[in-house]
């Protein structure tokens, strides 16, 4: 009687075999955490650069305001009640609001 033999798995150097591993690691680090980050990093700024006058802005900080000028690094706003005026940093600005409706 003759035995067949089992098929051997899939021989790769060592140095290889033990590397695949980290390697994969590294790829789906890539896929799930920086590609994501650095695509919101290109949208928020591409918001920063199509600020204008009269956008409603919050700011990381959580001010709501109407932009008035914008400066190289420096964005002023207006916030409401008192028409205060403040003078924010460019990347201080986190999102650019809709106005509401008024009903």
């Amino acid at each position: 009687m003759t035995s067949i033999p089992l098929l051997a798995p899939l021989a790769l150097p060592t140095g290889l075999a033990s590397f695949l591993p980290f390697l994969l690691i590294i790829v789906v680090f890539y896929f799930l955490l920086i590609r994501p980050q650095q695509s919101r990093q290109k949208k928020w700024q591409q918001m920063l650069n199509s600020l204008k006058p009269g956008d409603r802005v919050t700011t990381s900080g959580g001010i709501k305001g109407v932009i008035l000028s914008i400066k190289d690094d420096a964005i002023q706003l207006r916030i409401a009640p008192d028409n205060l005026r403040i003078e924010v940093v460019k990347s201080a600005i986190a999102s650019v609001t809709q106005q509401d409706e008024v009903k």
